[in-house]
């Protein structure tokens, strides 16, 4: 009788994963593995981000959750290997200073959905700017409007590269 350490690598490594098969596969290619926690690289970016001010005077939530989500995904550049479900896959980035800029538009959306918002990386080559809450709930803001892509970044992750169709945040 074989052990696990014996099964072909794609099948041990997805064996009581925490993601669906191709989303395992998508973050172990790019570097991710169980345990992964870059906490030096995520105290660098926010005391970037609590360092940067816009000019008009905007400067950028920093909390826990997005810490978290930074040391453990931060630096990765993901590609789905999948085809979506129901809209295209987009190669990830997870890097909160791709949001440096928008610490205005940031903060606007979360003055209306009553949370902080962090920038959590890019989808798309910059297409669209990924964000996280302080309850780790992750969004996407793009020339289209403004995405709830899911409850934590395990979720948001999961409906990125399986290209599952996100909410769209409307008012009232």
């Amino acid at each position: 009788m074989r052990d696990r350490t014996d099964l072909p690598a794609q099948q041990n490594r997805t064996t009581a994963a925490r993601f669906p098969t191709a989303v395992d596969t998508a973050l172990r290619d790019a570097g991710w593995q169980p345990g992964r926690w870059d906490i030096r690289q995520a105290e660098e970016w926010a005391d970037a981000l609590r360092a940067h001010t816009s000019p008009g005077g905007h400067q950028h939530a920093v909390f826990p959750a997005a810490v978290e989500a930074w040391a453990e995904f931060g630096g990765l550049r993901i590609t789905p290997s999948t085809p979506g479900r129901q809209i295209a896959t987009s190669i990830l980035l997870i890097d909160p200073l791709s949001g440096l800029h928008l610490a205005r538009t940031l903060g606007d959306l979360g003055r209306a959905l009553e949370t902080d918002i962090a920038p959590l990386g890019e989808e798309g080559d910059g297409q669209a700017v990924l964000a996280i809450d302080s309850e780790g709930r992750v969004y996407s803001i793009d020339h289209t409007g403004d995405w709830y892509l899911g409850s934590d970044i395990d979720r948001a992750l999961e409906a990125l590269m399986t290209g599952a169709q996100p909410a769209r945040l409307t008012s009232g």
